[in-house]
């Protein structure tokens, strides 16, 4: 079994991103199934997501509309919808992988994703 953990940072605000809700699903033959939730915690952090079989294709999404309507406003300064309501990480878990880090970079009008350690 492979862990998966993930970590989000707000890089409008230059800080973690604390409370974005994220879902961990794993693609069947029917579809995606959904092994675990979490949120990220004050540290941005979501670190208690189920670990994963070697050899799957799995699927973080991280649910931005309620991380910016939790803050009221989004950063663009307006009570607009967030341009990305959702984001989606779609990977392939490696039969060699302990363990995969997959940090999200997050602002209102992009993100970047990348493999961390």
């Amino acid at each position: 079994m492979t862990g998966i953990s993930t970590h989000v940072l707000d890089t409008s605000l230059g800080r973690p991103a604390e409370g974005v809700p994220v879902e961990l699903a794993l693609n069947t033959e029917g579809g995606w199934r959904v092994l675990g939730t979490s949120a990220t915690d004050s540290d941005g952090r979501a670190k208690d997501l189920p670990a994963v079989e070697a050899g799957s294709v799995v699927r973080l999404q991280f649910d931005t509309a309620a991380y910016y309507a939790a803050r009221s406003t989004t950063s663009t300064g307006s009570n607009e919808a967030p341009f990305f309501p959702e984001v989606s990480i779609v990977f392939t878990v490696a039969p060699a992988q302990h363990h995969y880090h997959v940090p999200l970079l997050l602002n209102p009008f992009g993100y970047s994703v990348y493999r961390g350690s």
